[in-house]
């Protein structure tokens, strides 16, 4: 055989078989397809390299090489979603500024509270206390005037006339009539040191038997404190009908000659105005006496000091 030329070799290095070539090797790009902290997959995106004499692609084949990696990246890296951390990173700067804008915001509104909590915690104490302090002395002086008690005492009675005689009803039943006029005599009293009183009464009852026979009004008047007067009230009766309760009674010239058991009994009524009509007490005396009548005593005054009960 003879010697090849080089022409020959380099003739025939190109029609060399291809098990002669040296391996192509493939480059592989991560991406990233989960952004929920789930495994990332690696896709494999290969590029058959040829390889050089030296181990190293060709100047040319290598920028081919680059290109399509950096298509091929750019085209995964476009069409792949957004990391978490990215997300992450992203949502942890809105969230601060947002953070921040928050915090703000509570400061001026805890300043603002701060400002405005202290005057409405005034007013409302004040109010508060303003109350209970009023109702204190409301208290005290309804707790300071209970005892103070007007104090009423019946002097005496004087009968004017005391009169019975037959007669007959409003229809026209006959019997026994009476007709009597009294005088009543009482003192009231004002023991109170800083109050005075407005006193009514019921009417006084002067009955016979459980009979009403007289009647008689105390007018209404005013007592100022530590101070009393003397009242006077006028008791008639004209012509009641006894219907057979009076028989012991009746003589022909009317004039009873007996005598003739009797009872007078009435409330008194005191209030007072302390504070105004918030603070008003009120006393209540009820009163009931006993009285004889004496038809040899008419026109003198008959003493019921110790005949009189208070309630």
């Amino acid at each position: 055989m003879h010697a090849k030329t080089d022409s020959e070799v380099t003739s025939l290095a190109p029609s060399s078989p291809d098990h002669n070539r040296r391996p192509a090797y493939y480059v592989r790009s991560p991406s990233h397809d989960s952004h929920d902290g789930e495994k990332t997959t690696t896709s494999f995106h290969s590029t058959p390299v040829l390889g050089s004499p030296m181990g190293s692609p060709p100047h040319s084949q290598s920028s081919v090489g680059r290109h399509s990696r950096e298509s091929s990246t750019s085209r995964f890296s476009g069409s792949r979603k957004i990391s978490p951390n990215d997300v992450g990173s992203r949502g942890r700067k809105k969230n601060w500024k947002e953070c921040d804008v928050i915090e703000e915001e509570g400061l001026l509104d805890d300043e603002e509270s701060r400002k405005g909590l202290p005057r409405r915690c005034y007013f409302l104490a004040f109010i508060v206390g303003f109350f209970v302090l009023f109702s204190f002395f409301a208290l005290i002086l309804l707790a300071a005037s209970k005892p103070q008690k007007p104090h009423i005492s019946i002097k005496s009675i004087t009968f004017e006339r005391f009169m019975v005689q037959a007669g007959s009803d409003a229809s026209g039943v006959s019997t026994d009539m009476m007709s009597m006029n009294a005088t009543v005599k009482l003192t009231f009293r004002n023991t109170a040191t800083f109050f005075g009183v407005h006193v009514t009464s019921t009417p006084l009852a002067l009955s016979y038997s459980q009979l009403n026979i007289g009647s008689g009004d105390m007018k209404k008047f005013y007592q100022s404190r530590k101070s009393h007067r003397n009242v006077v009230v006028s008791v008639i009766g004209d012509k009641i009908p006894l219907y057979g309760s009076g028989a012991s009674l009746s003589t022909p010239t009317g004039t009873s000659t007996l005598p003739v058991p009797l009872k007078l009994d009435f409330t008194v009524r005191s209030r007072a105005y302390v504070l105004g009509k918030l603070v008003k007490p009120k006393f209540y005396k009820k009163i009931e006496c006993s009285i004889v009548f004496d038809p040899k005593k008419m026109n003198v005054p008959l003493s019921l000091k110790n005949n009189c009960t208070y309630a």
